[in-house]
């Protein structure tokens, strides 16, 4: 197969036999013959600004790009350095992947959260556009668009919410043109009000495990501990229903495994749970019966690995998804592209190797169908029609990454 590039798009994808002589001589060749490629992959949830740290995301980026992660989806952060480094990625100031990012809303009682501050420095927490308090009384055509005006792909919704207000939010985005991304629990709000309101897509797996209760608590409200028996058996028939909905909905599950692991539990992203109340294997399960009802899975991580890993950190949760979800490794795959795209927003220029898509391709010289440890193998990555060798991949040294 020949696939045909000019500028940053994708012209044809055609077998090699069918490409005209005359293009042939005409066109710069990169012989894969015998590698693999497929598209380049998407981490649906990373933070790259709670609090900022120009040179730790530089080179978390970098490094995301060079293993091949061609974008990523910020999920709320100081929207004035994401925003920079989205700039400066797009017209090639620094290797990186393409950002598509969340303005945050969440009732006031969210922002007495320490990570509130952080990135609102210079303003008052809740009352800047990109992070704002929201209530029954706000204007939200105004409240959305000053979201909007951050260049947001989205608003995220993350805590203290009711579900009549998610419904309003999330209808008031639709309506100016963002996708809505949530938190599958906004304490008081639950999995299935976040479904009927018409969310795109809902973070969390282990976010999950209040769907069967009769009452969620508000966010400054104890949290009694969730029985997590009944969620280990992957047949939890409160959760059964709950993605029949999220189906009909086209809803799409980003389950973040791996922040709930043992490896992360320096997190300070992830949305708080108490100690013991669900980990990456109940959340595991859960992913699990949600990919076998036919819930769409994104493929987030929502954490920062260490500096020594010198491999994308979207791989730990692709892992994540074939050792605790039990996903197969070709729906796995699609979870870091098909489904990336979708869940942020441009299935019309990623996700998949076709004519007219963005030239976002990565060159294996292994096959990750059969081991996705073959994702190691990675020889190139094509961002936008750009090539980036991995053998001109600079390794992290310690002190790019703030150690944990």
């Amino acid at each position: 197969m020949d696939v045909l590039v000019e500028g940053e798009r994708i012209l044809r994808v055609l077998p090699d036999s069918e490409l005209e002589p005359a293009v042939r001589a005409k066109a710069k060749t990169i012989d894969l013959r015998g590698r693999f490629l497929m598209p380049g992959m998407i981490d649906a949830h990373v933070h790259l600004a709670t609090p900022p740290n120009r040179r730790q995301a530089e080179a978390i980026l970098r490094r995301d790009l060079y293993g091949g992660v061609t974008a990523v989806r910020d999920m709320a952060d100081d929207l004035r350095p994401v925003g920079e480094l989205t700039r400066a990625s797009l017209v090639n100031e620094i290797p990186a992947p393409d950002i598509y990012y969340a303005a945050l809303m969440a009732g006031p009682s969210f922002f007495t959260d320490e990570r509130a501050g952080q990135v609102s420095m210079g303003g008052t927490p809740g009352h800047v556009p990109w992070m704002q308090a929201i209530t029954k009384d706000s204007d939200l055509s105004l409240a959305v668009a000053q979201a909007k005006g951050t260049w947001a792909t989205a608003i995220k919704l993350y805590a203290d919410l009711p579900a009549d207000l998610v419904t309003r939010i999330t209808a008031e985005a639709h309506r100016q043109g963002l996708l809505v991304w949530a938190h599958a629990t906004l304490y008081p709000a639950k999995p299935s009000d976040m479904v009927g309101a018409g969310v795109d897509a809902i973070s969390h797996a282990c976010l999950l495990i209040r769907e069967p209760d009769a009452h969620i608590p508000g966010w400054n409200e104890p949290h009694e501990r969730v029985d997590l028996a009944p969620f280990r058996g992957s047949d939890h028939p409160a959760l059964a229903r709950l993605f029949k909905e999220m189906v009909r909905h086209g809803t799409i599950l980003d389950a973040t495994l791996w922040a709930y692991s043992a490896d992360t539990a320096s997190s300070t992203t992830m949305p708080p749970l108490p100690p013991g109340s669900c980990d990456d294997a109940v959340g595991g399960k859960i992913t699990g019966q949600a990919y076998r009802a036919g819930v769409p899975i994104a493929a987030g991580t929502d954490f920062i690995g260490d500096w020594t890993d010198q491999w994308p950190d979207v791989f730990h949760e692709l892992t994540a998804l074939a050792t605790k979800a039990g996903m197969p490794n070709d729906a796995i795959l699609q979870s870091a592209t098909l489904i990336g795209a979708r869940v942020a927003g441009q299935q019309r220029d990623m996700g998949s190797i076709e004519p007219g898509k963005l030239a976002n391709m990565v060159a294996l010289a292994r096959n990750p169908l059969v081991d996705l440890k073959n994702l190691r193998s990675v020889l190139m990555t094509v961002k936008r029609g750009r090539v980036f060798a991995r053998s001109a991949f600079v390794p992290l040294m310690k002190g790019d990454i703030t150690d944990r």
